[in-house]
């Protein structure tokens, strides 16, 4: 019985140190992702102060500033989000959504961005399938899954939903190279950018996964027949 005991506190040990590493290296690496935009936010109004001789200079500056800033913001609410998932508090407002509506809205935020590096963007939904979920959460999940595949993908950019065994899928695909083999295994980790020197915090699809799994769902990425990225959010019916 000792023995059993010994084994079992052991055991807990084991997961609190592993936890307590989770939480080490969460705020090692939110602490470096913050660096980065306080640096040049900080560079772009020293370089203002010193050098800027006319308006155009100072509102260059500015602009910089503005996007830095904006850049802060959204990592400090992406933070937050996984914060209050953590602690089991992540609020949804669950209500009866419409697949259709939901993914044409989404499609509607990112039509500009998409005409503009003339990538067709559409979406494909059965009527009448209807979704139990906060509205601006789910949103928020294929929003990110968009400008991903704006961001890092090519070709043709396509938001599905299809009901099927019970649950609902939500499917985001494009047509560029797809997912690197090694970047799967780890590709909802947090921090977990499939180039090093890439753009964005590396919290896109752990947002994705954090919402998911809010609802009682999950996530899976993959890639698509034809080689392109693909990210399903399957949710309960």
């Amino acid at each position: 019985e000792v023995e059993r005991l010994g084994s079992t506190l052991n055991e807990m040990l084991g997961r609190l140190e592993a936890g307590l590493q989770r939480e080490r290296d969460f705020v090692a690496d939110a602490g470096h992702e913050l660096r980065t935009p306080l640096a040049l936010l900080r560079t772009e109004l020293e370089l203002a102060l010193r050098q800027g001789q006319s308006a155009d200079e100072l509102r260059d500056a500015l602009r910089a500033s503005v996007e830095e800033v904006d850049r802060l913001a959204q990592l400090a609410e992406d933070l937050l989000l996984i914060a209050r998932y953590d602690r089991g508090r992540l609020p949804l407002r669950v209500e009866s959504l419409d697949a259709g509506a939901l993914l044409g809205s989404v499609v509607n935020r990112f039509q500009w961005r998409a005409e503009e590096s003339s990538r067709p963007l559409a979406c494909e939904a059965p009527q009448g399938l209807l979704i139990q979920g906060d509205r601006v959460r789910l949103e928020q999940a294929l929003g990110n899954l968009v400008d991903n595949a704006l961001r890092h993908g090519r070709g043709p950019v396509t938001l599905c939903a299809a009901g099927a065994n019970g649950r609902i899928e939500l499917r985001v695909e494009d047509g560029g190279d797809g997912f690197a083999p090694a970047f799967l295994e780890r590709a909802f980790d947090r921090f977990s950018r499939g180039k090093p020197t890439g753009p964005g915090a590396g919290l896109g699809l752990s947002i994705v996964r954090v919402i998911a799994e809010a609802h009682g769902g999950g996530v899976e990425a993959g890639n698509g027949p034809t080689g392109g990225a693909c990210v399903r959010l399957l949710l309960p019916r």
